[in-house]
């Protein structure tokens, strides 16, 4: 086996901040996710060399969706899926039922919002929450919502970015079919939503938050407490770290 692939693997055993290990699926998915990177770094080259089409990208991204993202090309995949008229690219279903739209640029085109809009409005009409754009070496995931507002970009990952190939693969992971089955990219597109200005804010001012500061700047001070010094500290906290454009 690939050694980068073996060190990935045996990494996913040590959760020490969680007092636990990952379960056999994510060591599995991350040593295959290394093994693709890896594979498909040259014919990804060659095709950014020669500026292929759309056409050429396409065999590409099927092949990474498949070997590399563990999705059944056969069962889980369905090329030009039809929308009302129109068709999308690829869609996606996980267990029968449709999951995401795949929309695929040419190797050398730049993802922006316009590559995005068209696959939304589908998506929109097809009650389906999830695009995954990409030009074969960017890989995005925008979570559109499903009658809702989305939370936007969750997963952006560059198959050919100057990082080690560990980081790579665990903004990809979220991605692969494993994981989606195992609800990671739910609880990562919450994880995003949750860092947003107003959620932050909120944590901020939360009572645990509070008394976490409170402990700290006891220790600091030497400060034995006082009656309402909790109170004190989220005063604090709502009067000159929380801007109040973020407060109820």
């Amino acid at each position: 086996m690939d050694p980068d692939a073996t060190q990935i693997l045996n990494r996913t055993a040590e959760f020490p901040e969680f007092g636990g290990s990952a379960p056999s699926w994510e060591a599995d998915a991350r040593a295959r996710l290394s093994e693709a990177v890896e594979r498909f770094t040259r014919p990804l080259g060659d095709l950014l060399e020669r500026d292929a089409n759309e056409g050429d990208t396409r065999l590409l991204v099927t092949d990474f969706l498949s070997e590399g993202l563990n999705f059944d090309k056969y069962g889980d995949l369905t090329t030009e899926y039809r929308t009302k008229g129109e068709s999308v690219d690829y869609g996606i279903s996980l267990d029968e039922e449709l999951f995401a739209f795949i929309e695929v640029k040419p190797c050398g085109t730049e993802l922006d919002a316009r590559n995005l809009r068209q696959a939304k409005l589908h998506a929109a009409a097809e009650g389906v929450a999830w695009v995954v754009l990409t030009n074969g070496r960017i890989w995005q995931a925008h979570h559109v919502g499903d009658g809702e507002e989305g939370t936007g970009l969750v997963v952006d990952v560059d198959l050919l970015a100057d990082t080690t190939r560990e980081a790579r693969v665990d903004a990809l992971l979220p991605l692969s079919r494993d994981a989606v089955a195992a609800g990671r990219l739910e609880d990562l597109r919450a994880w995003r939503a949750a860092l947003e200005p107003e959620p932050l804010a909120e944590v901020l001012r939360s009572e645990p938050i509070a008394t976490a500061i409170r402990a700290e700047i006891r220790r600091r001070t030497g400060h034995v407490g006082h009656l309402h010094d909790l109170d004190e500290v989220g005063r604090a906290l709502s009067e000159g770290v929380v801007d109040r454009r973020l407060q109820p």
